[in-house]
């Protein structure tokens, strides 16, 4: 299980820097809730993001899709909701869920999935 926390967290950071290179601030990391966790929070401009980072070197998309189900998905847009209400200085911002795949064979060794779900 500790190795699978190192491999987790490096892909985390590189997902962090990913966003900072693209543009985006990063407001919160590892966010934690009752409802859940949420990797990554980053803004730029009235776009606040919520990320899960999947660090899968062994993955495929059919691997992304089951790490990514309903459940996980519901506990990032409930995880969310409570950061809004809990800073509501962000209240206004556009809210999107991207996934920000790292390390999976056969795509760029970190591939973003903007807008990879939605609540609706």
């Amino acid at each position: 299980m500790r190795g699978t926390k190192i491999i987790g967290d490096a892909g985390e950071e590189r997902a962090a820097q990913f966003y900072c290179e693209s543009g985006f601030e990063i407001v919160a990391r590892n966010f934690r809730c009752k409802h859940g966790e949420i990797d990554i929070i980053a803004q730029k401009g009235e776009i606040l993001v919520f990320a899960e980072v999947k660090t899968l070197p062994g993955g495929d998309f059919e691997t992304l899709a089951h790490e990514l189900d309903f459940r996980k998905r519901r506990r990032i847009i409930e995880s969310a909701k409570c950061f809004l209400k809990n800073h509501r200085k962000y209240n206004n911002n556009i809210v999107r869920f991207d996934a920000v795949v790292v390390d999976m064979p056969g795509i760029a060794p970190v591939y973003l999935i903007e807008n990879a779900f939605s609540e609706n």
